[in-house]
């Protein structure tokens, strides 16, 4: 393909599945608490005893937290960042001297080589300061190039890269275009092969970091496949033309990047060609990790300034934490946030004894933070009434103390959207949740499939269950199981037959609607958020129980009280909805026939494209890039 030509945008469903598919981790390597969870099989085994850091990553971790927390408190202003949409100079160079951009690198490259889980709580502490800055090192980081180039780099491309970005140097990763966003069949980006290596060219939207990035990674397309390379930003023909601004995170450098004929040698395709989907899959496998990790310091100073603010506000003659309408909230803040640093602490331990298959885990992780921290963060808004509707800067003009509840709630809501939306996630979850049954009856309700792989599969599949389905009757959980977690036994036996009954439902909808299972979408989300509860449910039982503190058993009790209402709801909803109608409803809705309901208001503006259009060719846009002084 030449560099005046445009890929086509059309791509058919079975298209679109079949380029995500290949792009999956098909094998079961490892044990997965997660995937045996949502088949009935309650490995708690697999997550207890709590894991452990390792005493090298411990003594690490010591060293470098402490101080990222003096810096973070002295030279970082989280309100001059929202004020200015712009983290300082300064503060870029302080951070690279710590060592912050190299936390994730391994020592032998001049990196910190910090855990997965000390890592989690260092973006923490960076996003409790200024959610752009912990967005600013995890996108470098965590989807950048470190994170590709550990997992699939040649030792040639770690030793000229990574050395670099631990310096201060910043990454960012750039997927998506103005027309591609979680359907990767449809990128345009192209890499065209030419002597000793390939000219790049296209546009991508909504790169994090790309305004300040030095090093890209970058995916396009070589002939029908996607590949992965390395951009030396600096490199002709790589235009930044926009920095977009957005609804919160306004210190955020976030770029339109334009690509036109840019020369990638071979030796920076990272993976080998057509690995490109395969390895951001994977990368993001981790990568989700830090996002959660963000929401649970998020959770967390909604806790304090909740309490604080609830125990001293009086109305009606009590302070406000002692009406029944604000303790219920109150409640579910904490016992949400313990449940979040649960389930982060958990997955982040999986991913670094490397003994299990997290994928999961880490996926739920991040679904159920996003989610779950944008609620907490709403009702701390409730909970302050008209001052946390007030921004920060108003309310220290009165002399009050400046608390940016409102700018937490902006700032959180892009977590359900980056890195997989929430929709997409469910999606994700589901198919690997009923990866084994589609591994022995796929080919069954597969319309596509001939006689004789349906015949195939049928007597495989019979086999499977008549062994599978007397396992879901009864387990540990129907008698007195998990006594030795004393008051948080009767949860674990909660779960563990939620379990199974999870199985059999999931079961009885792949049973009722076949291939068409893939389209019940309402079904598969409320599967996935049964999964998420019973898994933070052990998450929280299993670490509370390791303490031995009596406040974080209370904490958990009061978490798996809340989940399970939660889950018995959406037990009912699986079977019991109006997913049908909607579905009616919107087909109607689309083709207009409500739009009487629209009248009576000034139309919205109607100038320009829903999805913007590019042209190839060399950019007619000023370079916008904000180069760093001391990179």
């Amino acid at each position: 393909m030449t560099a005046t030509e445009q890929a086509p945008t059309h791509v058919d469903a079975a298209q679109a599945r079949q380029v995500a598919e290949a792009a999956r981790e098909t094998e079961w390597r490892k044990p997965s608490f997660g995937k045996q969870l949502f088949l009935g099989d309650f490995r708690l085994d697999l997550i207890n005893p709590w894991p452990q850091s390792d005493a090298e990553h411990q003594r690490r971790a010591d060293e470098f937290l402490p101080k990222l927390e003096a810096f973070l408190a002295e030279h970082v202003d989280g309100a001059q960042i929202e004020r200015e949409a712009w983290i300082p100079d300064e503060v870029f160079a302080g951070l690279a001297e710590l060592g912050a951009f190299g936390m994730k690198i391994a020592p032998e490259y001049g990196g910190l080589g910090l855990s997965n889980l000390h890592y989690c709580r260092a973006l923490g502490l960076a996003g409790s300061a200024s959610a752009a800055l912990g967005a600013l090192l995890s996108a470098h980081q965590s989807i950048g190039v470190p994170q590709p180039l550990k997992e699939f780099g040649t030792e040639d491309q770690k030793r000229r890269f990574l050395p670099r970005l631990a310096r201060g140097e910043v990454s960012a990763f750039l997927l998506t275009e103005p027309d591609v966003g979680s359907d990767p069949a449809r990128l345009q980006t192209t890499a065209t092969k030419v002597e000793g290596g390939y000219k790049l060219n296209g546009v991508k939207l909504w790169a994090t970091n790309g305004t300040v990035a030095t090093l890209l990674v970058v995916m396009a397309k070589t002939g029908k496949s996607i590949t992965a390379f390395i951009v030396e930003s600096e490199a002709d023909g790589v235009t930044v033309e926009r920095r977009n601004a957005f609804l919160g995170l306004r210190g955020l450098e976030n770029s339109v990047t334009r690509l036109h004929d840019v020369f990638v040698p071979d030796e920076d395709v990272i993976g080998g060609e057509g690995r490109g989907l395969r390895i951001a899959l994977a990368t993001l496998n981790t990568g989700r990790l830090s996002l959660p990790a963000m929401c649970v310091s998020a959770g967390k100073w909604c806790l304090n300034v909740g309490r604080r603010w609830a125990a001293e506000r009086v109305q009606w003659g009590a302070p406000v934490a002692e009406h029944e309408a604000v303790a219920s909230k109150l409640a579910f803040i904490a016992a949400t946030t313990y449940g979040m640093e649960s389930m982060v602490d958990l997955c982040c331990m999986l991913a670094d004894d490397d003994r299990n298959d997290f994928r999961i885990e880490a996926a739920i992780s991040k679904l159920y933070g996003s989610e779950k921290a944008w609620t907490v963060a709403d009702e701390l808004i409730q909970i302050r009434g008209g001052r946390g509707y007030e921004s920060a800067t108003s309310l220290g003009a009165r002399g009050e103390k400046p608390l940016a509840a409102e700018q937490l709630l902006r700032d959180l809501r892009i977590n359900r959207i980056f890195e997989g939306s929430t929709e997409i996630m469910h999606l994700f979850i589901a198919r690997e949740a009923v990866d084994k049954h589609l591994a022995v009856a796929g080919d069954i309700i597969d319309p596509k499939a001939p006689l004789g792989r349906k015949a195939k599969a049928a007597l495989r599949a019979a086999g499977f269950y008549a062994r599978w389905l007397p396992t879901l009757v009864v387990g540990r959980g129907t008698f007195w199981g998990f006594s030795s977690f004393g008051p948080l036994a009767t949860h674990l036996r909660y779960a563990e037959r939620a379990s199974r009954r999870l199985a059999r439902s999931t079961f009885a909808g792949m049973a009722r609607w076949q291939g068409k299972l893939e389209r019940k979408q309402g079904f598969l989300g409320r599967v996935v958020d049964i999964g998420a509860e019973l898994f933070a449910i052990s998450a929280v039982c299993v670490r509370a129980h390791h303490s031995g503190n009596p406040a974080e058993v209370e904490l958990a009790q009061l978490f798996c009280s809340q989940a399970r209402l939660r889950v018995d709801d959406l037990f009912h909803a699986l079977w019991h909805n109006t997913d049908a109608t909607d579905a009616r409803a919107a087909a109607l809705i689309t083709e207009g026939r409500y739009d009487f309901l629209e009248s009576g208001v000034l139309p919205p503006p109607d100038q320009g494209e829903w999805v913007s259009t590019w042209q190839p060719g060399p950019s007619e846009l000023p370079d916008v890039r904000r180069r760093l002084p001391h990179v």
